[in-house]
């Protein structure tokens, strides 16, 4: 018995053929990775009662932008790094000047655009004082007098007249606007590095999927 091998066609042209199959594989394969680990990473921080916001920080980059390479890479990345890593590996946050943490209360209302205010930001919108009162063995707390809580629940400066004899304000409360602390543990809620995993061991198998002779 004898075998007789031959190659059709142009041998030149079959490999041409058989590297541009693989550029397009590998290319389709990673940017399938990238997409699928950055819609898990996304459902993570969103099941974790992050807020959608944050979720959307999670952003996926692929590289080259156009065509197709044997070298492609898909990168995925977060716009908010120190505050998706703290929740990935749990932090301890102390203040910069390792004095206090200011946490507002929900009569503090929110700052410019949505963000948490400070005692600073909260002064200087409502031009109310904000006075120091320390708890030993509790939290100390930064408060507001002669004030008032208004229809969103913030608080806001108290008009109207005065009693006679004690010149206080008639219905004035003192609201606690912030509660300070000297530090805040963050317990780990997310576990980005499994969703990662698991995209890398599906690489392989989403890169055979797009081979044209795998169809």
């Amino acid at each position: 018995m004898k075998l007789h091998v031959g190659i059709s066609g142009d041998l030149r042209d079959v490999m041409e053929r058989e590297v541009l199959s693989s550029e397009r594989a590998v290319t389709s394969g990673i940017r399938a990775a990238g997409r699928g680990l950055k819609a898990d990473w996304r459902q993570q921080v969103r099941g974790a009662g992050l807020g959608t916001r944050l979720g959307k920080s999670i952003q996926a980059r692929n590289y080259p932008g156009s065509g197709a390479s044997i070298g492609a890479t898909s990168l995925v990345f977060t716009k908010a790094p120190d505050i998706v890593d703290a929740f990935n590996l749990g932090a301890t946050i102390r203040s910069k000047d390792g004095f206090w943490l200011a946490i507002p209360t929900d009569a503090a209302d929110k700052g410019r655009g949505g963000k948490r205010t400070t005692p600073l930001d909260f002064e200087r919108r409502t031009g109310l004082p904000l006075r120091f009162v320390y708890r030993p063995g509790r939290p100390a707390l930064l408060v507001v007098d002669q004030a008032r809580v208004n229809k969103r629940g913030s608080a806001a400066r108290k008009g109207g007249r005065r009693r006679k004899g004690d010149g206080i304000l008639t219905g004035e409360q003192t609201i606690v606007a912030f509660i300070l602390v000297p530090q805040v543990k963050l317990r780990k809620r997310l576990d980005l590095d499994r969703d990662k995993r698991r995209w890398e061991g599906r690489l392989p198998e989403l890169i055979v999927s797009k081979w044209p002779e795998a169809r």
